[in-house]
């Protein structure tokens, strides 16, 4: 059948166009743009049917929110995996084993996300799955994913960390690298999931990094682009660039309902598994460190949180006003279309950062 198949497009010469891994992240995104877009409106009445009075609010959290955010719907990164879901099986080359690792760590922990929103709304108490079981999960789920890649990937490289700017540089992790793995997915989860607190704060800082890190794959899995820019080659990886752009293109359409004021909220469903579909990515291309400064932004609202809660813990006092620090920049009197454009312009200028570490000739 594939030698049929592959007999066909040699004797049609416009289908050879679908061997192009740019064509088809093109495709992907448009793909993905317009499924969101077609049947974005009847997730959200649905939701908004299931949910009843929405998300709950967090008393904790700025007083602003419990007037401006009651009965949102959550779980909108349901809206987000459909059109990532579709886009990616219609246009990815589906024997590519990164492909699966990928999808896998993100419907994972889709999963885990949606169990947790759906304790929230169903018990309407901010307090979901407890902490110490979301991240067993977390790890076993990034553990799993981290085998998977060192088994593909051709050593030493498979299970070595690789520096920016030295590209001769590797420390072989030898199994630790599965330890290493799961952290990084798991980190790059619950740092997106912790940046989800404004109206489409989140999202587009995610599809930054999901252009990025498009790019970063396709140059990674060009053996000719990856010695010209001297980065490391991983065959196969250049798949994911596919993915990518169906992430993009369904995040447009997510932000077009998560806009400010959001018809929906994106949820752990959502924050959880994008952060682990960027983390997974960032593993198989060896690109760990560089994820540290394109999701840059999604780091320092982790640390926030660290900072504050250790502070709290040793002197009883806290560093921040409220963590996330989005929230702290909230009580300092920004408004919150301020805060989210500028933390917009702080994650693009990461991203370029970040992209810099490509060209070292």
């Amino acid at each position: 059948m594939l030698q049929w198949l592959a007999q066909f497009q040699e004797s049609v010469p416009a289908l050879n166009v679908f061997r192009y891994i740019t064509f088809r992240t093109g495709g992907a995104i448009i793909t993905a743009l317009l499924f969101v877009f077609m049947f974005g409106p009847a997730i959200i009445a649905l939701l908004r049917l299931k949910q009843g009075k929405g998300q709950p609010i967090r008393t904790d959290g700025p007083q602003s929110h419990l007037l401006t955010k009651k009965g949102t719907p959550t779980m909108g990164g349901l809206m987000i995996f459909s059109g990532l879901m579709v886009a990616t099986l219609l246009w990815a080359n589906l024997a590519n084993p990164y492909v699966w690792v990928v999808l896998f760590v993100t419907i994972s922990f889709g999963l885990i996300g949606f169990y947790d929103d759906y304790l929230k709304v169903t018990k309407q108490t901010h307090a979901g799955l407890s902490g110490r079981a979301r991240l067993a999960l977390e790890f076993l789920i990034g553990g799993i994913a981290a085998v998977v890649i060192m088994h593909v990937g051709r050593e030493p490289l498979s299970s070595s960390l690789a520096f920016p700017f030295f590209k001769d540089l590797l420390i072989d992790l030898s199994w630790f690298f599965v330890i290493f793995g799961a952290f990084v997915v798991v980190a790059a989860g619950n740092a997106v999931n912790l940046t989800d607190g404004l109206d489409g704060l989140a999202i587009v800082p995610v599809m930054v990094a999901a252009g990025s890190f498009g790019l970063i794959s396709y140059l990674s899995g060009n053996v000719l682009f990856a010695d010209y820019l001297q980065i490391h080659y991983v065959a196969g990886v250049g798949e994911l660039a596919v993915i990518c752009g169906a992430l993009i293109g369904a995040g447009i359409g997510f932000l077009w309902f998560n806009a400010p004021p959001a018809q929906i909220f994106m949820g752990d469903t959502g924050s959880l598994a994008l952060g682990g579909l960027l983390g997974t990515i960032a593993v198989a291309t060896k690109h760990e460190i560089v994820l540290a400064v394109i999701g840059g932004l999604f780091v320092l609202e982790a640390v926030s949180v660290i900072v504050q809660v250790i502070s709290f813990k040793l002197t009883g006092k806290r560093v921040f006003k409220m963590a996330p620090i989005h929230h702290h920049f909230e009580q300092l009197g920004w408004t919150e279309p301020q805060i989210v454009i500028r933390f917009w312009i702080i994650a693009v200028v990461l991203a370029l950062i970040g992209l810099s570490t490509l060209k070292l000739r």
